[in-house]
């Protein structure tokens, strides 16, 4: 237990009172920085030579006189840092911001920004990802409202200024990195939930608002938001995931096989635009056949195309009863092919998860359990008492005859909650497993009935590997997780962790004429490339 509260307590951090606006000017570059402007810059060969590729697009860029995202070197891997890169330190280009522009911030944002170098560390160091940037932001602002932010951005977008939107920093994936520095705008002020339509069973909140209190705050009125990212991070020292970095990342999670993504759970957004401008995607309506889908396009562009500043978010009834079970497997394809099975018989789940066995090792040795070693299906149905048990003996019956063993399910408040903390302390437990390493995530989408077939070939790659690896799924929708534990200072790990990842690059998932059409969108809206520079959309994309 001492390993697993040592992994999960690096997660937590209380937030450090910020400097007074007296002492508001900018520190000298700490000697962590790659470089400052005063100091004498070195020859372009010499440069190019030793930077990584991003560090040419830049410069290619600076060098012909503008700011274009249009820029591009097909003929090199350009990838720094993100889900297919095993590199620990992401490399960037900061400049030094000008104190004008802090004195500007500060005008009207007060004492609600810092330049403290520990603050400015801690925003630009994400908690759950092995990856570290060479840079940190050069300020942290604290918006108490969507005016303010409106000014944040038009002051960065003046100034060509990169900023970082933080919300929960639940991200598993360097989100919150700040290679090139800029102004990392943290949303928890912004917290307010501004309207309930109980009849309507929908909500308007700011992007501060953490899932969790808002489910709390619905929970009288027996209503509530039906997503549930397991971001509640180490039992609340930290607030977990928001409604605005679960828009900015299309959150998705155990509930989306009866509820959908965060794309089907937002009705409308407001978001500031790199240049200030501020747009309202739509109305409170459900439907609406007006123009083109801008918060479909807004949702999962991870701070690249604007600020998420309010939410508006479909409810669900809290249902009246649930019940949650678990079987056991001996391969993980008849697991996986029960997940199948269930879903095309038509039952109601609300939950299946998957754990392969290395993951139920994990949690056995985290928490002390002796569960058994192998491939695990976990359940949830929802609805009325029988109704929920109806479904459950039939997912049973479904069970048995794909090889399933030792079917047990719970009705009780406590014993419901033992079961799915489980599920819910499956990345914590893997890190207590190898408390030394950081985890290389892996996110893989595939239609349903290819599910079974592309676990059991990753998990014949994955055993084969000296790595300790671990797979999760929401086996409902088709989506698995790999969890690959390596140690990112040794280089053959590194290597090794990069080759099981190798398929996940984002380009074979879209296609290049997609990743195209997003660059040309995001040159559109952000001419200046200050919104999350170097983020979502490989560099190497040309356009």
């Amino acid at each position: 237990m001492a390993t697993a509260a040592a992994a999960l307590l690096r997660l937590s951090r209380s937030r450090r009172p910020l400097l007074p606006l007296s002492s508001l000017r900018l520190p000298p570059p700490a000697p962590y920085h790659h470089h400052s402007h005063s100091q004498t810059p070195p020859s372009s060969s010499s440069s190019h030579a030793r930077l990584p590729a991003f560090l040419s697009f830049l410069a290619a860029a600076a060098a012909a006189g503008g700011t274009t995202v249009a820029l591009c070197d097909s003929g090199i891997d350009h990838r720094v840092g993100g889900k297919e890169s095993t590199e620990l330190v992401v490399r960037g280009e900061r400049k030094r911001v000008p104190n004008e522009f802090i004195d500007e911030l500060a005008s009207f944002l007060g004492e609600n920004l810092t330049v403290d170098y520990e603050e400015r560390h801690y925003h630009g160091t994400p908690q759950n990802s092995f990856h570290k940037a060479v840079n940190v932001p050069d300020v942290v602002v604290f918006p108490r409202s969507q005016d303010e932010v409106q000014k944040i951005v038009m002051a960065c977008n003046k100034y060509k200024v990169p900023i970082v939107p933080y919300g929960g920093a639940t991200s598993i994936e360097g989100h919150t990195l700040a290679p090139h520095g800029g102004v990392c705008i943290n949303m928890s002020l912004m917290k307010k939930i501004k309207s309930l339509h109980v009849e309507d069973m929908d909500v308007v909140v700011e992007p501060g608002v953490g899932w969790i209190e808002l489910n709390e705050y619905l929970k009288p009125y027996g209503l509530f938001f039906p997503l549930d990212p397991g971001k509640s991070i180490v039992y609340c020292l930290r607030p977990g995931a928001t409604i605005g970095g679960m828009c900015a990342t299309r959150c998705s999670g155990s509930l989306a096989v009866r509820y959908g993504t965060m794309r089907d759970n937002v009705i409308n957004l407001q978001a500031v635009l790199p240049n200030g401008d501020v747009v309202k995607t739509g109305s409170r309506a459900r439907k609406s056949a007006a123009g083109y889908d801008l918060a479909r396009l807004i949702i999962g562009s991870e701070g690249t195309l604007g600020v998420i500043t309010e939410v508006t978010v479909r409810l669900q009834k809290l249902p009246s009863h649930s019940v949650v079970a678990m079987c056991n497997f001996q391969t993980i394809k008849d697991a996986a092919d029960v997940a199948i099975a269930t879903m095309l018989s038509g039952i109601q789940v609300s939950r299946v998860e998957l754990l392969d066995e290395v993951q139920i090792r994990a949690i056995n040795m985290a928490n002390g359990k002796n569960l058994p070693e192998v491939p695990t299906l976990m359940f949830e149905f929802i609805g009325t008492e029988a109704y929920a048990l109806e479904q459950t003996l039939l997912v049973q019956k479904i069970a048995t005859e794909h090889h399933g063993s030792d079917f047990v399910f719970v009705e009780e408040l406590d014993a419901k909650e033992e079961l799915w903390k489980i599920r819910k302390e499956a990345l914590w437990a893997g890190f207590a497993m190898k408390p030394d390493h950081e985890a290389m995530i892996t996110d893989v989408c595939v239609p349903l009935s290819r599910l079974a077939e592309c676990i059991s070939v990753s998990k014949e790659k994955l055993d084969a590997s000296p790595l300790t690896c671990l797979v999760i799924a929401h086996a409902g929708d088709g989506n698995f997780h790999t969890i690959i534990l390596f140690d990112p200072s040794q280089e053959d790990q590194r290597r090794e962790a990069e080759r099981l990842n190798h398929f996940m690059y984002l380009e074979k998932e879209l296609g290049i004429e997609s990743l195209r059409t997003m660059k040309r969108i995001k040159a559109a809206l952000d001419p200046n490339n200050i919104m999350n520079p170097g983020k979502l959309i490989p560099p190497q994309v040309c356009i």
